[in-house]
């Protein structure tokens, strides 16, 4: 099972450099509301876009609320990757007042 780590957790391993934020939304999502430097690759082309994730480091997964973000940390858990998921997804890094951009 993938290990779950808070926003701030996250927002710290991507700032000391261990670590890439990605968000696993939809488009529309994405240019509405996404952390600074994330890799954006939407759940449904992870398969075909592998190529562009880091086998060294860790990955956080991070979605709206924590439930795909999961999903997809396992999934890369399971295919030798360290994934993490980020719970609470994006909803919890805004609150958390956490750096943000929009459009």
């Amino acid at each position: 099972m993938a290990r779950e780590v808070s926003v701030l957790e996250a927002a710290q391993l991507v700032e000391a450099g261990g670590a890439v934020l990605l968000d696993v939304r939809e488009p529309d999502e994405w240019r509405d509301v996404r952390a600074p430097g994330a890799l954006h690759i939407p759940m449904r082309q992870l398969s075909t876009a592998a190529d562009r994730l880091p086998w060294n480091g860790v990955i956080a997964c991070i979605c709206h609320v924590g439930a795909r973000s999961a999903v997809v940390a396992e999934a890369l858990v399971g295919a030798g990757y360290n994934a993490v998921n980020v719970t609470g997804g994006m909803n919890a890094w805004e609150a958390a007042g956490l750096p943000v951009e929009r459009g």
